[in-house]
């Protein structure tokens, strides 16, 4: 599908609004992130809502959003109700919220952080236990490895200028996973962190826990998305949180804890390593450096997890395919932000 003019997806978007009788509401801008999906926050009187947007053929479908917010919501959990939808155009009208992301809560009003991590840890336990909606995709073990593969490909070639060889990185890669985080699949949402939860402490029990950003939800590894929520690409989540929540989730998931340690330190390398590349390639394609900036705290999560002996194979490969983040690297990789399109 052709991109719209500018002017063209605005038409789009007020015609939708007005059909949803939000045509008359104020529209501030709420977010962007990594997509091309954008979002408004819409004021009428006293009411509010959430206008995402999601061009059609930019890789969200927003009909795979509807489908997982009523899979959570019958779960008893809180994604935002979808107060009313446009799917050929990319339009959804969202209830808002609102603004207690975890990110803000804890940076800024010094909430518990042990406290809102714990809730957020028990919301994975109780979305694991349910059975999945049928017909998502289920990568294999090969497929996550090439998937980590953009570590060599965008960020190595955007450090050095050369993309290495990957067989063998993607080989030892695959072998590890298969051998200790290949297990029966769960639904997972995979963007799973502090900037797509938020705390709702007028809700009840697992409800309390706001759920944002979860249309590329997926088959996958148990552990995957514990991953994702304590070793957060934006912020540091501090170490005793990180292992306090990883026996929570072991203990009330009845997972060994030897082999989920090992499984959690697999699936946290090959995240680290996609992470590598994909913020490089943000830069460099999307024209995106601010992304640059949080690399040098992925990769210290990728060495975190590399040090289990189960990745010392990786590891050295690691060591010799992938530069280390210095200011330099950085500045080099900044320097051809949005070049490559």
């Amino acid at each position: 599908m052709a991109d719209l003019a500018p002017s063209d997806r605005a038409a789009q978007a007020a015609a939708f609004l007005a059909r949803a009788g939000w045509g008359a509401a104020e529209r501030r801008h709420l977010a962007g992130d990594a997509s091309d999906r954008s979002y408004e926050r819409l004021h009428r009187g006293a009411e509010t809502a959430v206008l995402m947007d999601a061009p059609p053929g930019k890789g969200d479908d927003p009909a795979a959003f509807v489908a997982i917010a009523a899979h959570l919501g019958g779960l008893g959990l809180s994604p935002p109700a979808v107060l009313a939808q446009d799917l050929a155009n990319g339009f959804l009208l969202l209830e808002d919220l609102g603004d207690g992301l975890f990110t803000r809560l804890l940076d800024r009003s010094g909430a518990d952080e042990a406290d809102l991590y714990a809730a957020a840890t028990d919301v994975l336990v109780h979305l694991q236990r349910a059975p999945a909606p049928a017909g998502l995709p289920d990568l294999s073990a090969a497929d996550w490895a090439r998937a980590a593969a953009m570590a060599p490909d965008w960020y190595a070639r955007a450090a050095t200028g050369t993309a290495p060889d990957a067989a063998r990185f993607t080989s030892l890669l695959e072998e590890a996973l298969l051998r200790h985080a290949d297990g029966p699949r769960v639904l997972i949402l995979r963007d799973y962190h502090a900037e797509n939860l938020l705390w709702l402490p007028v809700r009840v029990g697992l409800a309390r826990v706001g759920l944002l950003d979860f249309q590329l939800a997926q088959m996958g590894q148990p552990g995957y998305d514990l991953v994702s929520l304590l070793q957060d690409a934006r912020r540091d989540v501090p170490e005793p949180v990180e292992r306090a929540m990883i026996a929570r989730f072991a203990a009330a998931t009845g997972a060994e804890p030897q082999a989920f340690g090992a499984a959690y330190a697999v699936l946290g390398a090959q995240r680290a390593l996609r992470i590598l590349g994909i913020f490089a390639r943000l830069c460099l394609v999307a024209g995106k450096p601010g992304y640059v900036a949080l690399i040098p705290r992925v990769w210290g999560q990728l060495w975190r997890n590399l040090g289990h002996p189960a990745l010392a194979p990786l590891a050295a490969e690691c060591r010799a395919l992938l530069p280390e983040p210095a200011p330099a690297v950085l500045e080099r990789i900044r320097a051809q932000c949005g070049r490559r399109l």
